[in-house]
């Protein structure tokens, strides 16, 4: 305990509530200000009522049908300058409130079970986290995205200064660090539930646990220090304003306040479960708890509150009745401890050093192990004076660090085909054009000549594909692997002469049609062994931009076969030529009806599957994923699917913190500024992942200068 430290004391007792408060934030408007929820299913603003001490209930609130378990506010806005108030609970409602009314603006619906967490962040984001394992991403009245990964419980989320990057803690034990969406890291430490989280810097965190542990992070995943003084479950974790000293409340009737990593101060409550707290920009403490009181303690003495109110605390207190199976004795179960005949044996004498050199006295004394934890209980005349317990745990110098490998699938950079003068697909021409000059190519580049960029890059409107080809190194390439086919999977004479009729029509734009017989064959070459597969999905690419050999390999029923047979080539630990040709085959799906129907049908898997071939070096494969995400911007634009786009904006930020190669860059600027255009919540939300951040380094690139004049313009959009 820290010497010479001004003590808390309490400030004042608020009744109001009539069951368990269950969560309590700091409010924007008025000052010093602060909301709170409970079982009783509403939700309080309290208001400081002078200048020194007390608060006042301000605003009753009401709209959940079952208790409200969390609470956060929403920064305020141009529309709401005083912010907003949201609030999750049981019956799997997130309820958004303004100040002045009692009754929702609106309800945010898509959780499948109790919300149990919250938190906001900048431009109207907000983090849910769930008992249905997952947590949500939220802008304005609309879902952006779903964060899966948890085996249990989401019980706390936190929203990271660093925009993007958010926190989930869960019963499954483990804490994730989410950027734009995608699980990044997963910490492992605590041994129970992980139940809250607090935001030391932007790259430091804590938490609390059902293991009565807290623990401090970097982002990094480096478990920096452990702290122990709990003894039964830690429900919540709050931060001092401007430091990392931080209070915690637990199941074990008591407030704790922390000091330079030290206990420097318990307070005792005259309630079983102390479910939350928050700490005012006074340092005020707010805490609440299951006997339905909220009680704010303070240093000040100015705001301390009069003898009689403490005496009456003081009295409230020792009068409690502690449940000796939840209380102060942990986990221990005072039913199985030894009886009083114990206590007929001499006494013993023990002196236990901690690790702050501590000493601990007793007079009768029994230990005993559960598990990991080492409980000593302390009697005097029959009765239980104090507990401790100590958890016996290989820290490794008390930090624990994740596995530092990092798998790497370096793909090679060659073509698919080899020999002097091999094909190069898709190298340089594409399928489109705008107002004369295609900005996807280098040739005919578009150079700025007026002190203000015209914008012919985006919103684009139409599918960029991969056009290029050389039929006779294709053909060539594939007879050459089909003598390696296995017998039953090889080609005849006759197959092969169908194949290159259908390269030559899709290749000279021919009016006349595959036969059903020409697509068959096709149908049985990509289905050649993986080793040498590649010709004949070069041969798929191409083909599949025809409108009935779209229609026909892209439709309803043959559809979900197709794209199914494609995502399994791009296992990041397949062939790099099947993943190039995959992820351009899709890409020239988008330009048929069918297609794109297929395309948009498979957006979630095809998306998650393609992303993972993010971490090669493979410059081709980087620009056909940027295209893959640049073909459905444009679907999105022109339906405005708001999900979708948050997936868009996700990958587009995910794949910009690894790729090098500018074509590739140029064409995700393109897809974002596609999403963002026209639409201010595709705004707001590319902003709030931090996208604006990621792609100024661009506005300064001289060569090409397409890449520049791209990200100027968006920029002046964000």
């Amino acid at each position: 305990m820290a010497s010479g430290a001004t003590r808390y004391r309490l400030s004042c007792s608020l009744p109001g509530h009539e069951l368990d408060v269950r969560g309590l934030v700091c409010c924007l408007y008025p000052p010093g200000a602060f909301v709170s929820v409970s079982r009783d299913r509403t939700t309080r603003l309290w208001a400081p009522d002078s200048p020194n001490r007390g608060f006042t209930e301000m605003h009753c609130m009401s709209g959940h049908s079952n208790f409200v378990s969390c609470v956060c506010i929403i920064p305020s806005s141009d529309m709401y300058p005083h912010g907003l108030i949201a609030t999750g609970g049981n019956d799997h409602n997130i309820c958004i409130f303004s100040l002045d009314s009692p009754v929702p603006l609106y309800i945010l619906k898509g959780h499948k079970n109790t919300v149990c967490s919250l938190s906001s962040g900048k431009f109207g984001t907000l983090l849910s986290g769930s008992w249905d394992t997952t947590a949500k991403v939220w802008l304005n009245d609309k879902c952006m995205m779903t964060l899966q990964g948890h085996t249990a419980a989401v019980w706390a989320v936190k929203i990271l200064p660093e925009q993007g990057l958010m926190l989930t803690g869960s019963a499954d034990r483990t804490i994730k660090l989410w950027k734009a969406g995608r699980c990044e890291r997963t910490f492992s430490g605590h041994e129970d539930c992980v139940r809250g989280l607090a935001i030391l810097s932007e790259t430091e965190f804590l938490s609390c646990a059902n293991d009565a542990s807290i623990r401090r992070w970097q982002i990094t995943g480096e478990c920096l220090e452990v702290y122990y003084g709990h003894t039964n479950y830690i429900y919540s974790i709050s931060v001092f304003p401007n430091c990392k000293d931080f209070v915690t409340t637990a199941e074990d009737r008591s407030l704790r306040i922390w000091k330079h990593g030290e206990c420097a101060q318990t307070i005792r409550l005259p309630a079983q479960s102390i479910w939350c707290c928050c700490v005012l920009d006074n340092g005020d403490i707010v805490v609440g708890a299951s006997d339905g009181i909220i009680r704010v303690f303070t240093e000040s003495e100015d705001r301390t509150a009069s003898a009689e109110e403490i005496k009456a605390f003081e009295k409230e207190l020792s009068q409690a009745t502690i449940d000796s199976k939840t209380g102060d004795l942990g986990d221990i179960n005072a039913e199985q401890l030894p009886g009083r005949e114990h206590l007929n044996e001499p006494g013993k004498y023990f002196s236990v050093s901690s690790s702050k050199n501590a000493t601990i006295f007793a007079y009768w004394i029994i230990m005993f192990f559960i598990g990991m934890w080492l409980y000593i209980v302390l009697f005097i005349k029959f009765k239980v004076l104090v507990c401790f317990s100590f958890c016996f745990v290989c820290t490794g110098g008390g930090r624990y660090v994740p596995s530092s490998s990092v798998s790497s699938n370096t793909l090679p950079t060659a073509d698919p085909f080899t020999g002097a003068g091999r094909y190069v697909p898709g190298s340089s021409s594409l399928g489109t054009t705008v107002a004369g000059v295609d900005p996807f190519t280098g040739n005919s580049a578009y150079r700025s000549a007026a002190s203000k960029t015209v914008n012919i890059y985006f919103p684009k409107k139409e599918a960029v594909t991969f056009d290029q080809a050389n039929p006779t190194q294709i053909l060539g390439k594939l007879k050459e692997l089909n003598g390696t086919a296995p017998e039953e999977k090889k080609l005849t004479e006759d197959d092969l002469i169908l194949l290159e009729k259908i390269l030559s029509l899709i290749c000279n734009s021919s009016s006349e049609k595959p036969t059903a017989q020409q697509l068959q064959i096709l149908w049985k070459a990509i289905n050649w062994p993986e080793d040498i597969v590649f010709p004949a999905l070069d041969i798929l690419r191409l083909s599949i931009k025809h409108p009935s050999v779209n229609e026909n390999f892209c439709n309803e029923k043959e559809g979900a076969q197709l794209s199914s047979h494609l995502i399994n080539l791009l296992n990041p630990k397949g062939k790099p030529a099947n993943q190039l040709l995959a992820l351009r085959t899709f890409c020239n799906c988008f330009v048929g009806q069918a297609g794109q129907k297929l395309m948009m049908s498979q957006r979630e898997s095809l998306m998650s599957h393609a992303i993972e071939l993010k971490s090669g070096s493979n410059k081709n494969i980087h620009i056909a994923l940027a295209t893959l995400t640049l073909n459905y911007s444009v679907c999105f634009h022109k339906d405005h699917n708001i999900e979708g786009k948050a997936q868009c904006l996700s990958v587009i930020s995910t794949i910009l913190e690894v790729v090098q190669d500018l074509e590739a860059t140029f064409r995700l600027l393109v897809a974002l500024g596609t999403l963002i255009s026209d639409d201010s919540n595709a705004v707001q939300l590319a902003k709030s992942l931090g996208v604006d951040a990621q792609i100024k380094k661009y506005a300064s690139v001289s060569e090409p200068a397409k890449v520049s004049e791209c990200c100027r313009l968006i920029l002046n959009l964000l």
